[in-house]
């Protein structure tokens, strides 16, 4: 089968011949018919983060259909439509058997520590594979298991609730996701920080008040919406120092800044004016749950959260395509999300 791999750090990916995963007794084996490419693809091309092998194929968005099943396995089907939770986890620690994987000592990551979706198939555990419904289209399917995942779990971990006032800073196929699921757990404002105008658009379109980083002081924007209050809850999704801090700088009495954006640079805090003063709370975000599945793709199936507008592109399972897209991604394109269709 044809691969798109990561062979050395630093460097293209390249396009490979490889044979098809074989499958134990609980896994599937999925011909991929979409995978998102992820701006954490740019970090592992670039080296930033580690590799479980090289090489690998990268992709961890990734849906599809079963053509082969494991001699035990009882909860799939083949021919039946999958998207993929990326975490593959020893089911049987004490993290996974309180339903957080994701701290599974043993823990693997698709197109990460063992190969992805930037494929023409994939084999995975059973369980990982979530029926996907018909009225959700291959590439929406392949998102909703990292970006709009991630925003489920981040807004879960800011206990968002009814008459809440959200900020989210990144309107990347995360933040469409996030501004649209705050909204459906009861959040009565929702700023979008960027500073696309595309995307800004769009954000409205959603029913979020667009603030243009690049023209306004962000800050002031929001108190001044808020008359001063802050928000409740801020998601930060970029991973840049300085909107990191303006994520713990806009909230309010007893606000939560959620932090999702990976970055390696250290910022500072002060801890009475930025922190105790308000009780506010720093809240670390880390990928998602299984658990948390279902019910996302009963959201999207349900158009509760609309998955219509997050692709923005799609392309072939080419290395000179896919390397195109990540150097986009690397200056933060205004795209919002281009998925592979092999």
């Amino acid at each position: 089968m044809k691969a798109v791999r990561l062979v050395e750090s630093g460097k293209p990916l390249v396009l490979e011949e490889i044979a098809i995963p074989s499958i134990g007794e609980e896994d599937v084996l999925v011909r991929v018919r979409a995978a998102g490419i992820c701006h954490s693809d740019v970090h592992y091309r670039a080296g930033r983060s580690s590799m479980g092998t090289m090489p690998i194929t990268l992709g961890h968005e990734v849906a599809g259909v079963i053509e082969n099943i494991g001699a035990r396995v009882t909860q799939a089907r083949i021919g039946e439509r999958v998207c993929l939770h990326y975490n593959i986890s020893c089911r049987q620690c004490h993290h996974c058997d309180a339903g957080t994987e994701q701290f599974c000592s043993t823990v693997k990551m698709l197109g990460h520590h063992v190969d992805g979706g930037y494929a023409e198939y994939i084999a995975v555990p059973a369980i990982n594979a979530i029926p996907l419904p018909d009225e959700i289209s291959f590439e929406a399917g392949a998102t909703l298991m990292c970006a709009s995942a991630t925003a489920y779990h981040a807004l879960h971990k800011g206990r968002v609730k009814h008459g809440d006032t959200v900020a989210v800073f990144g309107i990347g196929g995360l933040g469409m996701s996030a501004i649209q699921l705050a909204r459906a757990a009861g959040a009565t404002t929702v700023f979008a920080i960027d500073l696309s105008k595309t995307k800004l658009e769009l954000a409205a379109n959603y029913g979020a008040i667009p603030v243009n980083a690049g023209n306004s002081d962000v800050l002031q924007a929001i108190n001044a919406h808020t008359n001063g209050r802050g928000v409740d809850v801020a998601l930060e999704l970029i991973g840049l120092p300085k909107t990191i801090l303006q994520s713990i700088d806009c909230l309010g009495a007893m606000g939560r800044a959620v932090i999702v954006g990976l970055t390696r640079t250290p910022i500072t805090v002060d801890t009475y004016q930025q922190v105790l003063a308000n009780e506010a709370e720093i809240i670390g975000s880390n990928d998602h749950l299984l658990s948390e599945l279902p019910a996302l793709v009963e959201l999207a199936r349900n158009n509760i959260l609309d998955t219509s507008q997050v692709v923005s592109q799609t392309i072939p399972l080419r290395a000179d395509a896919i390397n195109k897209r990540l150097d986009d991604l690397e200056t933060f394109t205004s795209d919002v999300r281009a998925v592979i269709v092999p």
